[in-house]
């Protein structure tokens, strides 16, 4: 069985023409070519996933551009080395990509590693940024509703008598908030003679 080189071809509205990029693909000798009229932002793409459900070992996606499969770099690189990891070549005609070739399986590697470097820097910066908040006193995260001060007011109440629904209503929170922060051990000891 020999292999095949399959296209794929997107654009974003339908005004847009496909043309261009079909005649790109069936020059660069396309057996079969896949389209879609849809934003590259949206995970269903049925043309895509009808070329790669034809993909086997051995054969070749190619596309007219990168940004034709999607936004991101590293979806991009995750969609390409997925595609390595089966067998299935890559070719991106305008962005001179070719994961079939010893150099173009070198540039996608730089490429995924200058993606990896980024993505741990970006790690990076932001712990750095959580850690300069903390020393600053900020935890982060959203604001406790029961403040120390509510707790003692809910103990208050509820050793007086009053139903945990008015102090919870009293306190601007729900019955279940108010268990969470004044557990039921309490509430009952508390209303305890």
């Amino acid at each position: 069985m020999s292999a095949h080189r399959i296209g794929y071809a997107r654009v974003s509205t339908r005004d847009q023409n496909l043309d261009l990029q079909r005649d790109a693909l069936r020059t660069a000798g396309c057996d079969r070519i896949y389209e879609d009229t849809i934003s590259g932002t949206r995970s269903k793409r049925p043309g895509l996933a009808k070329a790669l459900d034809q993909l086997r070992d051995g054969d070749t996606l190619v596309v007219w551009k990168l940004d034709r499969l999607g936004r991101s770099v590293k979806d991009l690189l995750d969609f390409a080395g997925a595609l390595n990891d089966q067998g299935i070549g890559f070719v991106s005609l305008t962005d001179s990509i070719d994961t079939t070739t010893a150099s173009g399986r070198f540039f996608f590697n730089v490429m995924a590693s200058l993606a990896q470097m980024e993505r741990e820097l970006m790690i990076e910066r932001t712990q750095a940024g959580l850690q300069a908040a903390r020393e600053q006193g900020r935890i982060g995260g959203r604001k406790r509703i029961m403040t120390d001060a509510k707790i003692r007011s809910a103990r208050k109440l509820l050793s007086q008598g009053t139903p945990p629904t008015e102090v919870a209503a009293s306190l601007g929170v729900s019955v279940p908030t108010l268990y969470r922060w004044v557990p039921a051990t309490t509430t009952a000891a508390a209303a305890a003679p």
